[in-house]
């Protein structure tokens, strides 16, 4: 099975979790400490923090640690992140 975000949902400030990992050099490193990675892990949990239009949309996430401070950045498509939900959706009529 494969997740992929429904592209009607996506909005700004949406948490995400990306679904492949992500190379190093498609990453804004914001802090120094993160130069040696060699990519992004699947599972990082980021935001929505610009919304590209076009044909195929791309969106830029920012990724953060728990208190806030943003650690790398890296524009993606849908179908490599799925949005994150903190309440269950209605599912009437489904």
């Amino acid at each position: 099975m494969t997740w992929q975000s429904d592209m009607a949902d996506l909005q700004l400030l949406n948490p995400i979790a990306n679904l492949k990992p992500i190379p190093v050099d498609r990453l804004t490193l914001v802090e120094p400490e993160y130069e040696v990675i060699e990519h992004l892990p699947v599972g990082q949990v980021g935001t929505i923090v610009e919304i590209y239009e076009a044909q195929e949309p791309r969106y830029l996430i920012e990724f953060a640690d728990l208190q806030g401070r943003e650690y790398a950045m890296a524009v993606l498509q849908a179908d490599e992140f799925i949005v994150l939900h903190y309440q269950l959706e209605s599912i009437a009529g489904a």
